[in-house]
């Protein structure tokens, strides 16, 4: 039996952020990820334009992982009617609300798109109704002739590469694939036999340090700013991110590499996230498992502070230097980081440590490309300080290893799309899986859609 599977690309191409993908087959509309588009503002006008889709008409929503960016818009799609179900693997379903909730915290301050109305509470409360949790591997099976099965993407806990099978034929969306060996993960696991890949491309044109390299340069960062008696300020992304920064100085600071001083982890979302992170330790990896069967708690060591109160968060700038200070978002476009960025970016003895990726527009990017004052929260700030960036520390695949998963399935992809990454960044690798491995590839436009034949 042939039949055929129509994808619209109806967001995450030409930008890192904003995944969306409808898929139409076998009478059924479904969606991938429902994310933010992350620029300048969460609320972007892009994020409160309308659907290009009827939500009333989608019957279901698989979503790969729990970050905004995949997730954000899913209370608009509830808004607008969608009351389809939701699936996700079990600690993203865990991880899901606590992201949500924080989101429509960070919304609510915007009076001009009624998001008070797209998140209110009622619309949260009717998503966690819709949403079932599934094991990787676990066969959901949608019509006699279409399955999907979940795989380990190894980027967050929980996260998934959700593979379509429609009469043999296999159709990959890679979500975001983990920069593996992580800390705390399981690798990527290896994919084999797939016909069509809808693949990732945020750092499609780049390599990161090796996990060596990003170990050493972290801890010299550290040490560099002891000698000065300086603030190192971490912006990080409260999922994965902050966990894999705390894993890491946890090994650092028992095994005497680095001097004693504050760490203070002042992100309320991190840690609560933290504690889902516990209840799901089956899905870390060996060596994370072992330290927690050691250390009652995986992210906790002597001289880690843990700051839930904002007033607790204030007494961190009147505790003497040096210092290290942990803070969500990792893009400095929120959170609590920017009342950090206000107060030290201007001091030439601290240091600003960025360690994830940095979006087209946001005040983090800006840091890095080395503007001399950044608009934070509506106020000018001259920076200062020393801005050290560390992409090791990136959940996401690099360029080569990203060309060394599609290897694996060279044999059998037919058609590779490229999208959730920089225009650039998609087209180099665009490009290079061309020159490099031989396979068709092109980066989607936002709207286009593809039919295939299964």
């Amino acid at each position: 039996m042939v039949s055929t599977l129509k994808i619209t690309f109806c967001g995450g191409t030409g930008s890192v952020t904003g995944a969306n993908f409808l898929i139409e087959t076998e009478g059924k509309k479904i969606l991938v990820d429902c994310g933010l588009t992350q620029g300048t503002k969460l609320a972007d006008d892009i994020n409160w334009a309308p659907f290009i889709y009827d939500p009333k008409e989608i019957d279901m929503l698989f979503v790969t992982h729990a970050h905004v960016d995949h997730l954000g818009r899913i209370p608009k799609l509830i808004n607008e009617g969608f009351r389809g179900k939701i699936y996700s693997t079990l600690p993203t379903c865990a991880l899901a609300m606590p992201m949500l909730v924080d989101t429509a915290g960070i919304l609510s301050k915007n009076t001009e798109f009624n998001l008070d109305e797209i998140y209110r509470e009622e619309n949260l409360k009717l998503i966690l109704s819709l949403w079932q949790g599934f094991s990787y591997h676990e066969k959901i099976q949608i019509t006699p002739n279409l399955e999907v099965i979940l795989y380990n993407a190894g980027h967050i806990l929980g996260s998934a590469m959700v593979m379509f099978i429609l009469n043999g034929k296999k159709i990959l969306f890679t979500g975001d694939l983990g920069n593996s060996p992580s800390p705390i993960l399981p690798d990527t696991e290896k994919m084999t036999d797939v016909d069509y890949l809808v693949l990732e491309s945020v750092y499609g044109d780049r390599n990161h340090e090796s996990r060596d390299e990003r170990r050493d340069r972290l801890e010299q960062a550290i040490e560099d700013n002891y000698k000065r008696k300086g603030t190192l300020i971490i912006p990080t992304f409260s999922l994965e991110r902050s966990q894999e920064l705390l894993f890491e100085l946890n090994n650092l600071v028992e095994n005497n590499r680095i001097p004693v001083m504050p760490i203070f982890f002042d992100s309320p979302l991190a840690i609560h996230l933290t504690e889902v992170f516990k209840e799901f330790k089956n899905y870390l990896n060996v060596d994370a498992q072992k330290a927690m069967v050691h250390d009652k708690y995986l992210f906790d060591f002597p001289g880690l502070h843990s700051t839930l109160k904002s007033e607790e968060s204030k007494m961190i700038n009147t505790v003497p230097n040096p210092k290290v200070i942990i803070a969500g978002s990792g893009m400095s476009s929120g959170g609590r980081i920017v009342h950090h960025e206000r107060h030290y970016l201007p001091d030439p003895n601290n240091t600003i440590l960025l360690t994830g990726y940095q979006s087209v527009g946001t005040p983090g990017r800006m840091i890095q490309e080395g503007l001399k004052t950044v608009r934070i929260s509506g106020e000018y700030v001259p920076v200062r300080a020393h801005v050290m960036t560390i992409s090791g520390y990136s959940g996401h695949k690099d360029s080569d290893r990203l060309i060394n998963f599609i290897e694996d399935m060279q044999n059998s992809v037919q058609k590779i799309f490229v999208v959730m990454g920089e225009p650039k960044s998609s087209m180099f690798l665009v490009q290079k899986i061309r020159d490099n491995l031989g396979l068709d590839a092109y980066a989607p436009d936002r709207g286009e859609s593809v039919i295939l034949i299964c």
